[in-house]
């Protein structure tokens, strides 16, 4: 859970990585953190993150992340001179709206009362693969 401001916001399904941590454990954990609409999320191959809405993509185009940290088995790479060159291909599956927020403003003994409803546009994106860092 997070807090932005005024506003509490949950945790998206998708960003988080099913099954017990004894099987993640055991095999070899491949994953990036990359950078998308000014948020970072961790990725793994298979995974559908949502990002703030690329307008210019269409259903089933490949997008290309920035990659901020890639993590291959005990391999850490975070060196920026390295990490120019490794970009994060991703699937567009969908756009759609998050859930509304209200956005309340009372003022007491003056009748200042806001109302003001949102709703934030999504693409949700397929991480179809993960390059590994050339040395």
């Amino acid at each position: 859970m997070g807090y932005r401001g005024r506003i509490w916001q949950i945790p998206r399904v998708g960003g988080w990585h099913q099954g017990s941590r004894s099987e993640q454990e055991s095999e070899i954990c491949v994953y990036a953190i990359v950078r998308s609409g000014g948020r970072q999320h961790k990725v793994a191959v298979g995974d559908i993150v949502e990002v703030d809405r690329i307008p210019t993509g269409k259903v089933g185009d490949t997008v290309e992340l920035s990659t901020l940290l890639l993590v291959d088995g005990e391999t850490v790479t975070s060196d920026p001179w390295v990490l120019a060159g490794v970009k994060v291909q991703a699937e567009l599956v969908d756009h759609h709206k998050g859930a509304k927020i209200d956005i309340l403003r009372y003022k007491n003994k003056t009748g200042y009362r806001r109302r003001q409803g949102h709703r934030q546009h999504y693409t949700s994106l397929k991480i179809t693969g993960i390059p590994s860092a050339a040395k």
